[in-house]
């Protein structure tokens, strides 16, 4: 298991060719300490945990690694199903260059048109949003910024080694960029 930085974590998961759609995560507070933890997954692709922390509104750090291959029997019911999500989840890459930007535009444009004169529901219109700027990766999502789902503390006692060395590096992410006290 190598841990790494967290984006590079999500570059995998944005470049990882799987149906987008099909991602799931559950995500809350750390344990002990500042930050979260958030596991992302895919039937495809694996499982991959990330401690994060912001430190301040516009910086986060933090590191992960893939904790799982596949997501078997026992992992699929740590994460949300459609039904059951709290909320939705999306990771997007800048585009490349202004003609993308342009037909990406003009999709989302006919998405919202399409949603403003039709009935439909948050969670349909942001799912066809994501569709429409091509996100690479999105899905239900259950995290709690107070506490830890259920999820998240199973997944951590079932990836308890992965759990103990992610610790140690964000720990020292942590001490290196974190000034505790004031002089």
């Amino acid at each position: 298991m190598r841990v790494r930085d967290w984006d590079d974590i999500l570059q995998d998961v944005a470049e990882s060719d799987a149906d987008p759609a099909g991602w799931r995560a559950v995500g809350g507070d750390r344990r002990g300490g500042i930050g979260e933890d958030l596991y992302l997954a895919h039937p495809s692709v694996g499982t991959f945990q990330l401690k994060t922390y912001a430190r301040n509104p516009f910086e986060v750090d933090g590191v992960g690694t893939r904790v799982a291959r596949s997501v078997d029997d026992d992992l699929e019911p740590l994460f949300p199903g459609d039904e059951d999500a709290g909320g939705l989840f999306g990771i997007q890459q800048p585009v490349e260059d202004e003609e993308t930007a342009k037909k990406q535009a003009s999709r989302l444009e006919t998405v919202v048109e399409t949603h403003a004169d039709a009935p439909t529901s948050p969670q349909a219109m942001l799912e066809d949003v994501l569709d429409a700027v091509d996100s690479p990766a999105y899905g239900p999502m259950d995290f709690d910024q107070h506490g830890r789902p259920n999820g998240v503390d199973e997944l951590a006692d079932t990836f308890a080694e992965a759990e103990r060395l992610l610790d140690a590096e964000f720990e020292d992410v942590v001490d290196d960029e974190v000034q505790r006290g004031f002089y």
